[in-house]
This record gives structure tokens, sequence and C-alpha cells, in this order.
């Protein structure tokens, strides 16, 4: 691998050097010559942790102390001299050192008069390097990428068929390599990119950009195109006018991995690009390929450590992506500190997709309810009134693709429906033709397709040899607040409580119906929105009560241990920004930038280093605010680089407050108060009464906004009754006994 092209200065807030563990990853001083007193040599990796390094290469500094002449320092890789890779800079060394092997690397720096220093670095190759065994069958898409077929790695029938020239198959690939490409693209007046003409001419449609500093320059973009830990990865850059910062484009959707995955439009980010940021994608870090955030970390330092190691540590890297891509930001935040992103913009976000799962798995259970078990009752014709069980909006005009496009919907349908079996049902594949191109045939039938499946190496394999689930709703009050508010009734809360059931355990989950299965659409039987037929529902009409779920404690427990659910310990600026979708049913409610807040300040007492922006978008979403924020986040870092010791919420710039928006992008209101009411009891503030909030089903039954609460703590029905929990409502003692048949171990307790 070529030197960095750019010897960018470290600043405090790059953090991509770090100080680490003795005994690996450790500079450690070897024996003095004479003279050497106060001459010392110190060796850090900047491209990755000396412990996680990949690719067989990493970018090294020596650090030079006292009067050594740096013409005089020597490197050494294993014993073999590669001192030629480094380049003065400053007081110190800067190279990329690579023909690193597989396991444990010494690095050794020596000099004339000088205490020299070792390092050991450990290399993990192409990975994986810590989110354990790779997933296995594993669809390949280099070509649709762009990349060619991809690398033959086997010849033993495992994998994708890779063809030669005549078409016939010449060997199998299981892991999707292809070659690096590199290409040049310009953006054309159309606000297309397309590729420079190969003969040197300048294109007749050749735009221009005014960078970051002010200079206007031809519109011209170096991308290379490549694979690592598998994904197919781009690194973008305006040639020849790189600001000396990185925008990582994290992307959303929802998918449940076994598949290489599609590099959208979004990689080349125009944004950032036409601005001079550097843009780093991969289809690893966008949850549309698959929603295991260990892996997506994992990936995304890889590919960090890549850039590094080609450009020089950037002055800081910025992420940018909305929903799964918001939800990354938060979370990589949390795991890995500022070692992928020193700050974030999410956009549409939610605290992680984890713990989305307690409340969406309850949207379709709620929906049955009132369409089929409780049908007659006349206040569930009145689509608003769902609100009162599921906690999100409910609309009277919204239309209803299940209905035919008749008005009435709830974002559980408008938002969340098809993701309850999405992520719950290990049998329901959605298929895709290119995994005709799998061997062995069949072998897509093997996957547990459900989102535990997915992470069995979080969540470990139950007893059945399913992936264990941490999906949990025994003492769950459905309705709660809709009783105490006197909007159901006591019996109808009894009967909702009693009825409203849990989900099949996996083994026995079947295939889904219509409209999630094609083929079952031809028979109106099959027409099963609410899957219920993986339900599992009281026998006899409420008389026995339906059976509740109770989730794998273990899997609870791996869901926190991996950093797969954010528990707000992040620290890097954060400008959280959305839209406001409520009047749309988006499944991007935007109460979920609240829960991330206050799961920051349940963590530590302080979001200080979080603002959250709301853009209206009633009735259309006309503007977007990220320009804005990715000016206020340079302003920001420019801040942390000159007063590091001011903190990341010290160094807050003028605009780094709360703010909310019209249509038009024009500021309603800001400051620290605008969103009063929503995580305290003052009156509400300028932009609570501009956009109002929903809940979920957990927080209607008594959960917090946070969020997060995969299985309850419990206390006994009278001790709940005596506690007044449910208002007005003195239970008879016949009632009482009904309640403590529904909830015989307890009802929630969320204190």
């Amino acid at each position: 691998m070529s030197l960095p092209r750019f010897l960018a200065r470290r600043t405090p807030t790059t953090g991509l050097a770090l100080s680490v563990v003795l005994v690996l990853g450790t500079a450690a001083p070897a024996a003095a010559g004479p003279g050497a007193t106060g001459q010392r040599l110190g060796i850090e990796v900047l491209s990755s942790r000396p412990d996680q390094v990949s690719g067989g290469d990493a970018l090294i500094r020596v650090t030079l102390t006292g009067r050594i002449d740096p013409r005089s320092v020597r490197v050494t890789r294993d014993g073999t001299d590669v001192t030629r890779a480094f380049r003065v800079d400053g007081r110190s060394l800067r190279g990329v050192v690579d023909g690193l092997r597989t396991g444990n690397n010494l690095l050794r720096a020596s000099a004339r008069r000088a205490r020299a220093a070792t390092l050991v670095v450990r290399d993990h190759g192409s990975g994986p390097i810590f989110s354990g065994p790779r997933q296995y069958p594993f669809l390949c898409r280099t070509q649709q990428n762009g990349l060619g077929a991809p690398l033959v790695d086997n010849q033993d029938g495992q994998g994708m068929r890779v063809p030669g020239p005549d078409g016939a198959v010449v060997g199998w690939s299981r892991d999707c390599a292809a070659p690096t490409v590199t290409d040049r693209l310009y953006r054309a007046a159309d606000g297309s990119f397309k590729p420079m003409p190969a003969d040197g001419t300048r294109p007749a449609d050749l735009t221009t950009t005014r960078t970051l500093d002010g200079r206007t320059v031809d519109y011209v973009v170096r991308r290379e195109r490549g694979t690592l830990n598998r994904f197919v990865y781009s690194v973008a850059v305006m040639e020849g006018h790189w600001n000396r910062r990185a925008v990582y484009r994290f992307d959303g959707g929802v998918a449940i991995g076994h598949d290489q995955g599609r590099l959208p439009g979004g990689h080349l980010y125009h944004e950032a690009l036409s601005l001079g940021y550097a843009v780093l994608y991969s289809t690893g870090t966008r949850t549309a390929t698959h929603y295991n955030l260990v892996l997506g970390g994992e990936t995304a330092l890889m590919l960090k450590e890549h850039f590094v190691e080609e450009y020089g540590v950037p002055l800081y890297t910025v992420g940018v992506g909305g929903s799964g891509g918001g939800i990354q930001q938060y979370v990589y935040g949390q795991n890995h500190g500022n070692r992928v992103i020193d700050a974030a913009i999410p956009q549409y976000s939610y605290p992680d997709m984890a713990t989305q799962t307690i409340h969406v798995g309850d949207c379709e259970l709620l929906e049955y309810y009132m369409d089929v078990t409780d049908r007659a009752n006349p206040k569930w014709r009145d689509w608003e009134n769902r609100t009162w069980l599921i906690g999100m909006n409910a609309s009277a005009t919204v239309p209803n693709p299940y209905l035919g496009g008749a008005p009435g919907s709830t974002e559980c349908v408008e938002g969340w429906r098809g993701l309850t079996p999405l992520a719950l049902n290990p049998r329901w594949f959605p298929g895709d033709p290119l995994w005709a191109q799998m061997d062995p045939p069949g072998v897509a039938e093997t996957v547990q397709w459900s989102h535990w499946g997915d992470l069995v190496n979080v969540y470990g394999t139950g007893p059945a040899g399913y992936a264990r689930s941490t999906w949990d709703n025994v003492g769950v009050q459905y309705g709660l607040s809709a009783l105490t508010s006197g909007r159901i009734t006591p019996a109808e809360f009894l009967d909702l409580n009693a009825r409203v059931g849990s989900w099949q355990p996996q083994p026995e989950m079947v295939q889904e119906g219509c409209p999630f299965t094609q083929a079952a659409c031809a028979d109106p039987a099959q027409f099963d929105p609410w899957s219920s037929r993986n339900m599992r529902l009281s026998p006899d009409g409420g008389r026995t009560p339906a059976p509740r779920t109770t989730g794998d404690r273990r899997a609870i427990r791996a869901a926190y241990a991996a950093g797969i659910v954010f528990t707000g310990d992040i620290d890097i600026p954060i400008v959280d920004w959305r839209h406001y979708l409520e009047e749309q049913l988006d499944m991007h409610n935007a109460h979920q930038s609240f829960a991330s807040r206050q799961r920051m300040r349940d963590h530590d007492r302080d979001a200080g280093n979080q603002v959250i922006w709301f853009t209206d978008a009633r009735p259309a979403q006309a503007f977007d605010q990220t320009p804005e924020a990715l000016a206020v986040i340079d302003d920001w870092m420019a801040n942390l680089r000159a007063r590091p010791w001011k903190g990341v919420a010290g160094n807050r710039p003028p605009l780094a407050v709360d703010r909310c928006f019209s249509t038009a992008g024009t500021e309603i209101a800001r400051g620290e108060h605008v969103w009063d009411g929503i995580l305290d009891n003052r009156p509400a503030g300028a932009c609570t009464r501009r956009f109002p909030l929903y809940g979920t089903s957990r927080t209607v039954a008594g959960g917090p906004i946070g969020g997060g609460v995969y299985a309850c703590a419990r206390q006994p029905v009278r001790t709940a009754i005596a506690r007044g929990l449910y208002g007005s409502w003195r239970p008879t003692d016949a009632e009482r006994r009904r309640l403590e048949q529904i909830f015989p171990t307890g009802v929630c307790d969320y204190r």
C-alpha cells in the first residue's frame, strides 16, 4: 500500500491514537544506549487500535523527544527494516507499515543515543475482528455493485457460482471478495454523476462547486470501491480539493442479513462532496443489508482504518444518515467513542433498533384485537381512538392500503406493518431471485430469517436450536393510561388484557400468509396482515387468559453486553434532526429523539452534547436542514480543537442549541427551553407546542419515554391497587381476582 497522500496533523479530538493495555499494543521502552537520558522514542497506531489492525497494514507514528535526529531513526517489523516507509512530520515520523502477518507483530523504533520503543500490533487479516463467526450462506452482489464477479475462494460447491468467460462455472465464492477499482466521476448539469471521459477532454455539462474554503473548482470526484469485511465499500473525494474532513454516510432500512448488500446512490453524497469532504460508505453499515450493529461497528472501524491509511488522519469525521443510519451513529458513538465518528448528525433517529422490537412486537397484537377480537366495539371504528392503545398516532383520513385505500389508519399499520413477521418469524423469507445462483441448492431454506437469527452471535442459541429472543410482554397492562383517563372502561381493560395474547415460540411459527407471501394471496382465506396465525390467543374467547411470552434473560443480558442497546453513554457532538412526520403516520415517530436524550440523562444526568432540531413537513418535506447542521458541526469541532479542556458541551457554538423550523427551513424558536414539557413538568415550550408528540404501547402501559425495558419488574396486583395505579377505578374483589388470573406473576412496576 502506498504512503498517505495527506500528512494531516492529529488533533486532540481525533481519538485515533490510543493508549492501550500492557502486553498487547503498549509502546514499551527498550534498552537505552549511552547518553540516552531524556531522549526517547514512542510508537502508536493512528489508523486503529493496536489490537484491532486489519488488512495487513497500519498507519504508524513514531514520536521523538529530546534532540533525536529524525534521520537516525530506524524502524523494524519483526526484525525487518521498514524505515523507508516513513517520512518526517515535524517532531515525528509517519508511515504505513505493510506486510503485517495475521496475529501478533512486533514493531521497534530505535535511534542513536535514544531509548528505543516497541509495540505489539495484532492483525486480523480480512476479518472478523470481534464480531464472531461469519454468517453463511452469504449472498454476493459484487456484480451488481460494479466490481465484477466475486473471486473464487473454494471448489467445494459452497456459495455463489462464479462463471468463466464461456459461462461455465469455474468455482464458488463464499466470502464475496472482489478486486478494488477506482474511477473518476463528474457532477453533470442534470445533477447526476457521470464517468469522466477517458481521453481527458472536459465534458460540456461539467459543473463547478464552491468548497468549504470558498474556492470555486471543477466538480470532479475520485472514487474507490472494493470489499472490506465482505461488504462493498466506497471512498469518494473531490479530486485535488480534500478539505481534510470526512463524512461517514450511514444508511437505514431493515433486513435480516445473509447478503452483501447494494451500494445506492447515497454513497456519492453531494451535500458533503460538493464542499470538499471525503465520503465513506459501506453496504455493511446500511441497515437495509443487516441489523447486526456489532458487525456494522466492526465494518465501520475497518473502513475508517483503510481511509486513514490512504489519506491520513482527518481533522474530524462526522456521521450523517437517517433512520437506521441515525441509530448507527448513536450506537457506534457509544461503543467505539470517536474511533469511527467524532460527531454525529442522526436523522429520523431512534436510540437503537433492538429495543424498538419491544413495542413494535405489540402492534399487530393490538391491531388484531381491535380489528377482529373486539370488532363489535364501536370505539375502534373511530381510527383516532386507536392511539389510546398503541400510543402512536392514528388518523381517520390517511388511506389504508389493507382496506383498499379506504380512509383510516395508524402508525402501526402505515409504518410498521410487516416488521413484526420480519423481526420475529424465522420462516419468513421474502425471497430474491439471486439465491438461485447459490449452492448448495436450497441453502436459503436453512436460514433462520429473523432478527434473533441474524444476531445469533449476540443472543446465542436456545435449547430448541433457535436463536434466543428478547421479546417479552409478561405483566404489561395494555391500555393502562386509557383506563385511568376514562377512555376505556374497567371491563374493556380486563377484556383487552385477557385476550390480546402474545407470539408463538419460534419453533412453532409457520410461514406468513397474504400479503407477505404473495403466492398465498390467491386464496382470500389466507389474508392475514396481522400474522395472527403466529399469535398465542385465548382458546375460549378470554375465559382462559391468553398466554404471555417471557423473553430469554440470557438474550437480554447479551443485548446490553454487546452494545446493541443504546444506554446513553456517548460524548461526541450530536445534532439530532428530523422532519416532523407524525401526521403522515410515518414510522420515524418524533418522540424517539427525546428517548435518546432521556437515556443520555439516565446514564450520567447530562445530555449537553446533544441538540434536537425539528423541521415541519406539513404538508410536505420541503427543506433539508442537514447542510446547516454540517456547518454547525464544523464550528463545534473547530472550538474543540482550540479549547479541548472545555469538553464537548462547553464548546457548543451559538447555533448548537435546541431549535425548530418551519417548512421553508426558517427558524421558529431556539434555546434550552423550546422543548419544555416533554422530559419535565414545565409548561410546553415553543417547539413542543408546535410539534405534539405521541408514544408507544409501552408508554401507554406506564413505561418510561426512554423505552428500553425488555422485561419489567413486577408487583402483586394487590400492591398495584394499593398504590392507586388504576386511578379512580377501585377494583371489586371479583375484578381483583380477574386481574390476578390475567397477571398471575404480577403487573409491571416501572419505578
